[in-house]
């Protein structure tokens, strides 16, 4: 966007709707923020006020050098001046140095801690949070934003302060030298501060906005340029129309960069007129000074050389609040992610859970995903789904300064459950397995046992113990979960495999993928378990994956099962040997599995029949079948096809 009006739009647009301030509970919190760095902080200020008085040397040697040294053809004095340049230059170089150090530690020691910070409270947050917001949108948050509240630290504060200090001292020796051209050297200070007042307003919009369409972007290629994003525009030969959506989001961050640059080059113009016409009157008036013998030749040169110390400082300080609201943009948005909340956490008197015996209870429990109980933060600035107070669903460009915060905001009565009033028991050791058409509520209910999510009513308890009342550590290392789709990371087999135990040994490694019927193939690999698995995982097949997920289940020996039996996808020979790894893991292990095979359903101590988010049905084949319901329907139209059908082939 180029807003008509010609080039002055550029500096008019927006000029209103977001003046440049200064929070001060922001500014309090990021001060706090470098709390660990306050002592570095300290010298490097006393550097930097040691270098701005060393920078007032100069022009008095070179007064010193004209009005002395040369007219009295003093060369000992000349000499000592030409050696006191070269000391000065040293001592403020070596001194700058130690300013520079001081000032990349704290910078780069506060981005690693405030990015240590964004990953850790990510972590934290629940599969809610990642269904709703692009990881391309959180990377930028993490790379983008993070870059930028360190430039904050080490460019805009310490520039603020440089400028401060250089100003006052360069001031106090320019009065001590002649007063009058001092004065009338500040008296031209209104014309560096109406642009900045002009230009500011729209500077910190225009950041923000600029941050908003760049993480937009890089939304976009996280999505499309991973394995299944790529696949997928494969597949379905969207090439052509994810270049052009990229060129046109592209486009927008050129021109926003176009914008912001055109307005922060008007915005020195104006300065640098008025630099050159302090400067001019300075030499005006100190020029008639010296010719009416008022003051010397090298008073006039040395307060001239003043100037450039006066005028640059005073430049930067008239603008020093446009770009520290600019610069506390990234701190705002940092703190944005830092300040949602953590929707599943450790209760402040969380037991720990140890060795279970398996006990699995559901108490009534109900489930929606559109609401965390009455209210659930989503990720300010991002596109997100959200649900109004209406009960309709929209779509929040996250854009507006008026929308940064988005919450999901529902009555229980506009809520879509996914799980409502469901309840049952199984035992130690018992299998147990979900049943039903596709949407009834399974897999939700899967998520419900680790706690990726929790239940809006009812509660579920392991041996007794409600799962809100254990702590997230203890909890996770009783349960192994297999999922449908099964992710490895870019790393080798190995590591893959010890993310389950990362002291794992060898014999026990080699023992868990034997178990899952993967060990001889990952032994005739030419790097065998220092294969690397590729990006998702994607150089393995797809029943491979799932022998390699099964392993890594099975090393870390979990007390309750959860499994998503889906074999449909893979041949018969690889279904075998998933359906034997399944079977020896989870002997004397309670079970809950998403049933899709009728040997796994024959098997199970009890079946849970689901359909729209209920448990219609509970009990055994026999109990079910004789019952005559939904059960039964499934039995007859899906489950005895694959009985007849495994009849003919033994026949």
């Amino acid at each position: 966007m180029f807003h008509g009006g010609g080039w002055w739009s550029y500096i008019r647009y927006d000029e209103e709707k977001d003046r440049p301030h200064v929070d001060r509970a922001l500014l309090l919190r990021v001060i706090w923020t470098a709390r660990p760095y306050w002592g570095q902080a300290l010298l490097m200020l006393a550097a930097i006020l040691v270098v701005s008085l060393l920078g007032l040397i100069p022009p008095l040697l070179v007064r010193e050098l004209i009005d002395v040294a040369l007219p009295e053809g003093n060369v000992a004095l000349l000499n000592r001046l030409a050696l006191a340049m070269i000391a000065v230059s040293l001592l403020s170089g070596f001194i700058g140095v130690g300013q520079r150090y001081l000032g990349a530690h704290i910078g780069e020691g506060l981005i690693a801690t405030l990015r240590q910070s964004l990953y850790a409270h990510m972590q934290r947050m629940s599969l809610r949070f990642f269904t709703h917001t692009k990881t391309g949108e959180l990377m930028s948050r993490l790379n983008n934003d993070v870059v930028g509240a360190q430039r904050a630290v080490t460019g805009t504060f310490i520039d603020i302060i440089t400028n401060l200090v250089t100003l006052v001292t360069t001031l106090a020796i320019m009065f001590s030298l002649e007063w009058r051209l001092t004065l009338l050297s500040i008296i031209i200070f209104p014309l560096f501060v109406l642009p900045a007042r002009r230009v500011g307003r729209v500077l910190r919009q225009i950041v923000r906005e600029a941050m908003e369409k760049n993480a937009a972007m890089n939304a976009m290629m996280n999505e499309t340029l991973n394995v299944s994003g790529a696949l997928l525009t494969k597949l379905f030969g969207r090439q052509g129309d994810e270049v052009s959506k990229f060129t046109r989001i592209s486009k927008e961050v050129q021109e926003i960069g176009v914008r912001r640059a055109v307005v922060g080059r008007w915005f020195f113009l104006s300065l640098s007129l008025a630099s050159a016409i302090g400067t001019a009157l300075v030499f005006w008036a100190g020029g008639r000074l010296v010719i009416a013998g008022v003051f010397t030749i090298g008073t006039i040169v040395a307060f001239t050389a003043y100037l450039a110390q006066l005028y640059g400082p005073m430049a930067s300080l008239t603008n020093a609040p446009v770009e520290f609201a600019q610069s506390l943009v990234s701190f705002e948005r940092v703190f944005e992610i830092l300040d949602l909340p953590v929707e599943i956490e450790d209760a402040p008197d969380a037991v720990t859970l140890d060795r279970i015996e398996g006990h699995v209870r559901f108490e009534e429990v109900s489930f929606s995903y559109t609401a965390a109980d009455e209210t659930g933060a989503f990720l300010p600035g991002v596109t997100t789904h959200a649900v109004s107070e209406d009960g309709k669903d929209g779509q929040e460009d996250g854009s507006s300064e008026d929308d940064r915060s988005l919450f999901w905001v529902t009555r229980a009565a506009d809520r879509q459950w996914a799980v409502r009033d469901v309840g049952f028991e199984i035992k130690p050791g018992q299998l147990a397995a979900l049943v039903g058409p596709s949407g009834s509520g399974k897999t939700s209910i899967t998520y419900l046992l680790p706690r990726l999510y929790d239940p809006t009513e009812g509660r579920i308890t392991f041996d007794g113990h409600d799962l809100r009342q254990v702590t997230m550590a203890s909890l996770t290392q009783q349960i192994g979960m297999v999922t449908q789709e099964t992710y490895l990371f870019h790393d080798t087999i190995r590591t893959n495999l010890l993310y389950a135990k990362p002291d794992a040994t060898q014999a026990e490694i080699e023992a868990a993928c034997r178990a899952a019927n993967i060990h001889d193939f990952i032994a005739g690999l030419p790097d065998g378990y220092e294969t690397v698995a590729g990006e998702r995982g994607y150089r393995l097949s797809g029943g491979e994956k799932q022998r390699v997920a099964i392993a890594r289940v099975i090393l870390k020996d979990p007390r309750i099962l959860v499994l998503d039996e889906a074999t449909s996808a893979l041949d018969s020979q690889s279904e075998a040997l998933i359906q034997a790894a399944l079977e020896r893991v989870m002997q004397d292990r309670t079970s809950l599995v998403i049933a899709h095979r009728l040997s796994t359903i024959l098997a199970a101590d009890v079946i849970l029949v689901m359909d729209d988010g209920q448990l219609l049905e509970q009990g055994t084949h026999a109990e079910l079948l004789a019952q005559g319901g939904l059960y039964a329907d499934l039995y007859n139209t899906q489950f005895r096809r694959e009985k007849l059908s495994v009849v003919a082939e033994d026949g």
